[in-house]
């Protein structure tokens, strides 16, 4: 397969002369694609029509954020802001039957737009389960602080995205509820006991199957005191893969992020070292993306039997 693991973001809404080079080059798993990248439906189309062309394959793995709610990268399209998460659970809550109505024309109509362009992959859904001192960070991106509602929401929402050919990443695993800090600017030091943690955090991860899942860049420290989850093997190994049961690939979270306190390129290592299968690099930096693909290796053969089994599912 000859890819890199790593998926890196661009810089604008077209594709620099530099950039081209670069990827042709690096071979990165896949790219990500962001607000900053998208002016208008014709202008996407075109974008990611210059991306597969690079790679020589409608099925090169586009990726975007797009949750709905304050997380809505396609508002220069349709605006989605006020669709969050918690906006359709509270909606389940209150009339199942118009919930129904309402989160079908939601998910179809982001899904429409995602096959007409040629996304193939959004960062859906949410599957933290938010508390009174969450940090807002999280917030209405949460469906609810009650984990089973969360599970049945999260599953509805992977579903829905699989009949249409677009493949889901649950986030941000193992759980990023309990955070009181954004993990943008600081690391998040979550200290609830091990019981409440498999109780509601890890369960709605693993009653929710995705083919790609994003880590929290939070320390569990009943668990790990010095690692966030993104660099931790006890908590990949132990709870990711054994616990929790998650047999895709596990994407970091941007790993330019405040949270991981190391310099770039180590972060990226130490992230695949404890058991990431793909690094996320999100800002479309290409000086950074240089130095990054200096480290980054080729894909395991564990991720790339993994990625063969997302190209059967894009058919």
């Amino acid at each position: 397969m000859n890819k890199k693991a790593v998926i890196y973001g661009i810089k604008g809404y077209q594709l620099s002369k530099r950039e081209k080079s670069f990827f042709k080059k690096a071979k990165p798993w896949g790219l990500i694609l962001f607000s900053r990248n998208i002016k208008n439906i014709y202008q996407l189309k075109k974008l990611t029509q210059d991306i597969k062309k690079i790679f020589k394959t409608n099925d090169y793995p586009i990726l975007i954020d797009m949750e709905g709610g304050k997380v809505s990268r396609l508002n220069n399209i349709i605006d989605f802001s006020c669709f969050s998460q918690r906006y359709f659970a509270k909606l389940f809550k209150k009339n199942k039957k118009t919930f129904l109505n309402y989160y079908k024309i939601y998910i179809n109509t982001v899904c429409s737009i995602l096959n007409e362009v040629g996304i193939n992959i959004n960062t859906v859904p949410v599957l933290d389960v938010i508390r009174a001192k969450s940090h807002e960070i999280i917030g209405n991106r949460s469906f609810s602080n009650d984990v089973n509602e969360v599970i049945k929401l999260g599953n509805l929402c992977i579903d829905s995205y699989k009949k249409q050919k677009i493949a889901t990443v649950i986030k941000h695993i193992p759980g990023h509820g309990l955070s009181k800090f954004d993990s943008h600017y600081k690391t998040p030091i979550i200290k609830t006991n091990k019981k409440e943690l498999i109780k509601k955090d890890f369960k709605a991860f693993k009653l929710c199957k995705s083919l790609f899942a994003m880590t929290c860049h939070a320390v569990y420290s009943s668990y790990d005191a010095k690692n966030t989850a993104t660099h931790s093997k006890l908590i990949i190994d132990r709870i990711i893969r054994k616990h929790i049961n998650f047999k895709g690939i596990l994407i970091s979270d941007d790993i330019s992020m405040k949270s991981l306190k190391y310099k770039l390129e180590d972060n990226a290592t130490k992230a695949l070292e404890a058991g990431c299968n793909l690094i996320l690099h999100c800002n479309g930096n290409i000086k950074e993306m240089y130095r990054l693909n200096k480290v980054i290796p080729k894909l395991d053969k564990f991720t790339e039997k993994k990625t063969s089994y997302f190209y059967k599912f894009l058919r």
